[in-house]
């Protein structure tokens, strides 16, 4: 799952407009930004085979990043960092936490049975990955009504233009490049890559929301 991910931000953002937009992108993907980084050291081991349906990753090791309880433990040090260095409000601190937690809940719908329920524990995964089309229809329809959700929140604060679509197109236009391109064959770049996709997406949501402190209702204010 990639542009599925990005509905939780867009939710949670609609849901909880303190929190910069931005916090909740990384959020959702911190999980992978850090797995990203592991792959890269060797510290988490990826394989691929691209006679699997839907995406390639054989996830053979991944404790540090996608086991529950290190999920739960990168949610809680989100949702402190978000409160405690942000300084923002609780419920909005809770938001970027329960974010950072909604990457394993679809990575469980997605992915094959890879995740672990305790470390060193029995591994699970609901498998829609081996099912390229309905898992493709979730990921885009959970995006929309995400999307859809967050550009209602956006307008009603003042917020309209074409910031929003366009980030939503950016989100797609990556899920298509995603689809079409070859499969990875080098964990080190396929980390490299991932790292910097998901950081360029931070910063595009940091100019969304830059651009919207900008529009009319809120420069009056």
């Amino acid at each position: 799952m990639f542009a599925g991910h990005y509905a939780a931000a867009l939710a949670a953002k609609a849901a909880e407009p303190r929190a910069p937009l931005w916090t909740y992108v990384i959020g959702c993907q911190l999980v992978d930004i850090g797995w990203s980084a592991l792959i890269m050291t060797g510290v988490e081991k990826v394989s691929f085979d691209p006679s699997l349906p839907g995406s390639a990753l054989v996830l053979e090791h991944m404790p540090y990043t996608h086991s529950l309880p290190a999920s739960i433990l990168w949610s809680l040090a989100a949702a402190l960092a978000a409160r405690w260095a942000l300084k923002l409000p609780w419920r909005a601190a809770v938001f970027v936490g329960l974010t950072v937690f909604s990457h394993w809940l679809a990575d469980l719908l997605v992915h094959r049975p890879d995740l672990e329920l305790w470390f060193g524990g029995p591994k699970a995964g609901l498998g829609l990955w081996n099912y390229p089309v309905p898992e493709q229809a979730v990921e885009i329809g959970l995006l929309a009504l995400a999307g859809a959700a967050w550009a209602w929140t956006r307008g009603r604060a003042g917020q309209g233009g074409w910031a929003a679509p366009m980030f939503l197109l950016l989100l797609i236009a990556v899920q298509i490049l995603a689809m079409v391109l070859p499969a990875a064959e080098d964990p080190v770049a396929m980390g490299r890559m991932a790292l910097a996709v998901y950081l360029a997406l931070g910063f595009a949501a940091w100019a969304v929301d830059r651009r919207g402190r900008s529009g009319p209702l809120l420069a009056a204010a």
